[in-house]
């Protein structure tokens, strides 16, 4: 489709102050008789708990439906009304919604825009034209919640809230796909990612002692579906999937990888999503909170190394690039903030990688990942983690990568030991992430052996629409690591009990 954008920065009239916002208005599509747009605010400026858009239309195009903010319509004044979950809008903060308007004759963009009453515009912008983008086959879209932004546009003029069914989910795994901020298959449907880890594969190999802790056979993975889990996350060792001969010949290579397609398989199988990690990786650290002192991948390390972290990426997406169904996660937990002296250090080495500060080895950046990803053609969803264990995605927005597929999500992890482990983080930090892209828990937990914090994890991440994968689906107790199972049938602990019922609740 079609795009064109225009920005309104402004003041209020005759003043030459700074202006209160900046507003940039957005035609993502457009066919005959309707739109898709967008407006984006940025609050430039004090600190905002609650607030109001307005502007008008100037050609008589009515909305539909939108999401983002509660939106309504009287005549040609527009009013979007924050969300409770993005109602805090801080200085320079920025805040998205988007809608399904009709159009008639011209499709003039509006001119003025006030937040919270305080005008931000100073005159007219070049009006947006769009090529018409013709459709004889899109189906009509209606979201499954109010926030969700549709994927096609109807195929006739939405001057009333449409009444047809939202997307059909497609049956099984879906081909993921990121629409705005929310996860879609195919069909346009949104989808959660909710699920369990299956851990062993980052480390039984490299120890020299299988490729999986415990069976992975059709049995156990039928017992995590029974759990109406609808994703697995794999963990993975890159010096096992690459072949380096410090790994026993039986675990590595070919063998490595034909043990994780074979569970890659079987989780497709069960109509669950996999979700390809790499965990272990090759690389000396002997620094702050260092795991190891081993150069080869028998531990965490606080980011992947140039040497063999493209190489094992490139591997996987042409692995699995055929099949969209099978999600990419970059790197466990990185934790370059426990390397470098700074903050700013910390994220730029996250995203550029090359020398960092602390850390003795050339370093992959998330950017380098994602290119090697591209580079082989692959278009699959891909998950790029935070710093300090993937617990911060403070600065995520700011230093994300460039994904050329435009198909990239945050990952994030938590636990009650965590730094940011209670709701006022999770609104600070994590809120305004989610509200411009998907947003995951590749791994909650609590090394209580209850599940009381993953409860309150969970119902944060529910009133959102996020998604999120127990830590682990492991026979192990509480003393080693939170294991959500004590019998490969699915019996589950008292802590997996906690997430096991949550999972079948949501699930109809």
């Amino acid at each position: 489709m079609a795009s064109t954008s225009l920005a309104v920065m402004g003041t209020a009239s005759g003043a030459a102050a700074a202006s209160v916002c900046t507003v940039e208005y957005s035609v993502v599509g457009q066919w005959a008789g309707g739109y898709q747009g967008a407006v984006t605010v940025t609050n430039n400026s004090a600190a905002l708990n609650g607030w109001s858009l307005g502007f008008a239309f100037p050609a008589g195009q009515v909305v539909s439906q939108g999401w983002g903010g509660k939106w309504s319509q009287s005549g040609t004044a527009v009013t979007v009304v924050n969300e409770s979950w993005n109602a805090a809008l801080a200085t320079g903060a920025k805040v998205t919604g988007g809608f399904i308007a009709s159009w008639t004759g011209t499709n003039t963009a509006p001119t003025a825009f006030t937040l919270n009453g305080a005008p931000c515009d100073t005159g007219a912008p070049p009006t947006p034209t769009p090529t018409p983008t013709p459709s004889t086959t899109a189906p009509t879209p209606t979201p499954t919640d109010p926030t969700t932004p549709p994927t096609t546009p109807p195929t006739t003029p939405p001057t009333t809230p449409p009444t047809s069914p939202p997307p059909t989910p497609v049956t099984g795994a879906p081909e993921l796909g990121v629409t705005g901020n929310k996860f879609t298959d195919q069909n346009g449907a949104v989808r959660r990612l909710l699920g369990v880890n299956r851990s062993g594969g980052e480390f039984m190999c490299v120890q020299g002692y299988g490729f999986f802790d415990g069976p992975v056979d059709d049995a156990s993975v039928k017992a995590i579906a029974d759990w109406k889990a609808n994703t697995v996350r794999i963990p993975l060792n890159e010096e096992c999937w690459l072949g380096l001969d410090n790994i026993k010949p039986e675990y590595r290579g070919t063998n490595y990888i034909n043990a994780v397609k074979d569970l890659v398989s079987k989780v497709l199988a069960h109509g669950m999503t996999p979700v390809v990690e790499l965990h272990w990786t090759h690389g000396q650290y002997t620094g702050n909170s260092a795991g190891c002192s081993d150069v080869h991948a028998s531990c965490q390390k606080p980011m992947p190394g140039a040497q063999y972290t493209p190489a094992f990426w490139t591997s996987v997406a042409n692995t699995f690039k055929n099949d969209k169904r099978v999600v990419f996660d970059l790197f466990n937990e990185p934790y370059p903030d426990r390397a470098t002296p700074t903050a700013t250090q910390a994220w730029s080495c996250w995203r550029d990688g090359g020398t960092c500060p602390g850390i003795g080895y050339e370093v992959a950046g998330m950017q380098d990942l994602v290119d090697a990803v591209r580079a082989t053609g692959a278009k699959n969803l891909v998950l790029v983690p935070g710093i300090a264990y993937s617990n911060d995605l403070s600065q995520w927005l700011t230093y994300r990568p460039t994904d050329p597929a435009e198909n990239l999500a945050a990952a994030w992890h938590v636990y009650n030991f965590n730094t940011c482990a209670d709701e006022t983080c999770w609104n600070n930090t994590l809120a305004p992430v989610a509200a411009e892209v998907p947003l995951l828990a590749g791994e909650i937990g609590e090394n209580t052996c209850g599940h009381a914090f993953i409860d309150r994890v969970m119902k944060w991440f529910d009133d959102r629409g996020l998604s999120y994968l127990g830590w682990t689906w492991n026979t192990w107790n509480c003393n080693s690591g939170p294991a959500l199972i004590s019998s490969y049938d699915g019996t589950p602990t008292a802590f997996g009990i906690g997430l096991r019922d949550h999972l079948r609740a949501l699930t109809p």
